[in-house]
């Protein structure tokens, strides 16, 4: 009888270890959740960002061009006064 209350008591210890491990598992699934839900609002916040950043930039490059035009009429105009 002590071999059978010895395998008792075993089975029962692993069956609490499983129960941990699951409830370790859930828990791990719903931090994993988590995690993926603020990754994906990051990429989304990132992508908003680039594409910010390419409008900016465009608008610098047309002012530049812009500014550049003006400077050569100007030079021009005053090539013209002199």
């Amino acid at each position: 009888m002590d071999e059978c209350d010895a395998l008792y008591s075993k089975n029962c210890e692993l069956k609490g270890a499983c129960a941990e491990l699951k409830r370790d598992i859930r828990e791990l699934k719903h931090e994993n959740k988590i995690l993926k839900d603020e990754k994906i609002e990051l990429d989304m916040k990132n992508l908003v960002l680039h594409e910010d950043l390419e409008r900016i930039k465009e608008t610098f490059r047309l002012k530049e061009e812009i500014l550049v035009t003006d400077l050569n009429k100007l030079e021009k105009e005053s090539l013209e006064l002199k």
